[in-house]
């Protein structure tokens, strides 16, 4: 009989400790002696009594790493079975430190080793509860909505191959709209400009037809086509606009890759409509498993505040 549901659940704080402006993670070895000796994993380590989780990290790298962090925020939480204990790990953003690693005080793990957040990781084997973390970290951080119906085609493709030059790398298609012919000439050429960007993500907004005809990367549903979804639709990416944290649970119930949560502030498209806040935010997207992209009133200066309330990133459609 298996009683894994009646084992105690071990809360852990885990370091995704990013430099090069978050395009590099830090990987750690376990070392000989431990669990899983020789597995590389998030450094880090169990919270105890009396510790908050951002607590239980600054110690733990301290420990283990030499280190001394300064910037860290809350991004996703995961629940695990290993053979040996239930873990409940709290992966934290880590973007400041003061010292260098393993020299500022000792290394407790064998070997570290950064890693290319949108390649495949070079080192193996890898924890398992940690296999949804590395796919999360490829996924860019600030996603353009389009809006040809209202800013005109033209315009449309003109900024959107002038971001694409700047370093954006995640376009979702919208313009619902549009006759269908229209939206799939539309889907087709940003997909073929954005193929000229080796690592630059197309979604269609709710057509699997045209995100299959055009080679899409992937699919966004809209917060009804989610909760008429009974298993994740197949593509590599899937993602859902969500209002509620009752939203962002079952997206990701359904294992889709991100959610989008908004609108956060007031928009030009609904100035009347008062946004969630900041504050409102940070509270529906805590302890969740997803990425969540803040939606809503936002502009590139404010990925930064953002992520400091658990944010992936930033969402917009004229911001970009």
């Amino acid at each position: 009989m298996n009683h894994d549901h009646e084992r105690p659940i071990v809360d852990v704080a885990a370091a995704v400790m990013l430099r090069a402006d978050g395009h590099e993670f830090l990987l750690a070895q376990r070392p000989e002696g431990k669990v899983y000796a020789g597995y590389w994993e998030f450094p880090g380590g169990k919270v105890e009594a009396g510790e908050s989780v951002r607590q239980a990290l600054v110690r733990e790298l301290h420990e283990e790493l030499g280190i001394r962090v300064t910037d860290c925020a809350p991004w996703l939480t995961r629940q695990f079975t290993y053979p040996h204990a239930r873990v409940k790990l709290h992966f934290m953003r880590v973007t400041g430190w003061k010292g260098e690693i393993g020299i500022s005080g000792p290394l407790e793990h064998s070997a570290i080793n950064w890693q290319a957040c949108t390649a495949a990781a070079e080192v193996s084997p890898i924890l398992p509860a940690n296999d949804p973390i590395l796919k999360a970290l490829s996924l860019p951080t600030t996603m353009a909505i389009t809006m040809g119906e209202i800013e005109g085609v033209e315009r449309q493709l003109e900024r959107l191959e002038e971001a694409l030059e700047r370093g954006l790398r995640l376009i979702q298609v919208r313009d619902k709209g549009w006759p269908v012919a229209q939206r799939l000439w539309f889907a087709e050429t940003i997909v073929r400009i954005a193929r000229r960007y080796n690592d630059a993500l197309v979604l269609i907004n709710d057509n699997e037809d045209i995100a299959r005809r055009v080679g899409a990367d992937g699919l966004h549903l809209s917060a009804a086509a989610l909760a008429a979804c009974e298993s994740r639709p197949d593509f590599a990416w899937v993602g859902a606009s969500c209002h509620s944290a009752a939203e962002i649970r079952l997206a990701g119930e359904l294992e889709l890759d991100y959610a989008l949560l908004g609108p956060v502030l007031a928009t030009q498209t609904h100035p009347e409509a008062k946004g969630l806040g900041w504050a409102m935010f940070g509270q529906l997207i805590s302890d969740n498993a997803l990425p969540v992209f803040a939606l809503g009133g936002l502009q590139p200066g404010q990925l930064d505040l953002a992520q400091s309330h658990g944010a992936h990133g930033i969402a917009m459609m004229r911001g970009w």
